[in-house]
């Protein structure tokens, strides 16, 4: 029987690290992140409603999103995440749900379900596990900062946005640690791997 296993983490812990090595074992993944690039895609109804929102800055010359600007707007005021987040979430999650079916066709052992807002979705609730990677706080802060070219201030602003990766740790069927050497993740990754297929 197919389980669908929720994946996520704090910002900048290195989910996508443990989803490449998921994906390596042979799972399937339902990515999030790439799927709301393709629902805010150029000329998308989606992305037209985000340019309606917010203004002729959003869209770059190609008609992509121009996701930097619009970061900054959102991270820094609670109503206008609020007001993109509303924008954005039916038509994504109407994608992702058709995603998971298609994943599950072939009867993998299991689907991972990528989000990096879970727990903030609601999506746990369909799950039947749900991995949680974390790192220590002084790791996700120089990842983040050199990752996406941030002041510490506005770092900690786009971690202070999503729910604390404490609750999510404590909400987690299986917590991964990312925040030493890969190799250390891998075997971890591998020993949940392995003690979810004996059990299925």
């Amino acid at each position: 029987m197919t389980q669908l296993i929720g994946l996520t983490g704090g910002i900048a812990t290195g989910k996508s690290t443990v989803s490449a090595m998921l994906a390596d074992a042979g799972l399937p993944i339902v990515d999030a992140d790439k799927i709301a690039w393709q629902v805010e895609g150029p000329g998308q109804p989606t992305t037209q409603k985000i340019a309606a929102a917010f203004g002729p800055k959003t869209l770059l010359a190609d008609g992509q999103l121009n996701r930097q600007w619009l970061g900054q707007q959102v991270f820094n005021d609670s109503r206008k995440l609020a007001q993109l987040t509303e924008l954005t979430r039916m038509p994504i999650q109407r994608a992702m749900l058709e995603a998971i079916v298609l994943a599950g066709q072939q009867r993998p052992v299991a689907v991972i379900l990528d989000v990096p807002l879970l727990y903030e979705g609601g999506w746990q609730h369909l799950c039947d596990q749900v991995i949680v990677v974390t790192a220590p706080e002084n790791v996700v802060l120089t990842r983040l900062m050199a990752r996406n070219n941030l002041s510490a201030e506005a770092a900690r602003a786009r971690i202070a946005s999503q729910l604390p990766l404490a609750e999510k740790v404590k909400r987690a069927d299986v917590v991964i640690d990312n925040g030493a050497n890969v190799d250390k993740t891998r075997t971890a990754v591998l020993k949940w791997l392995k003690t979810m297929i004996k059990s299925n």
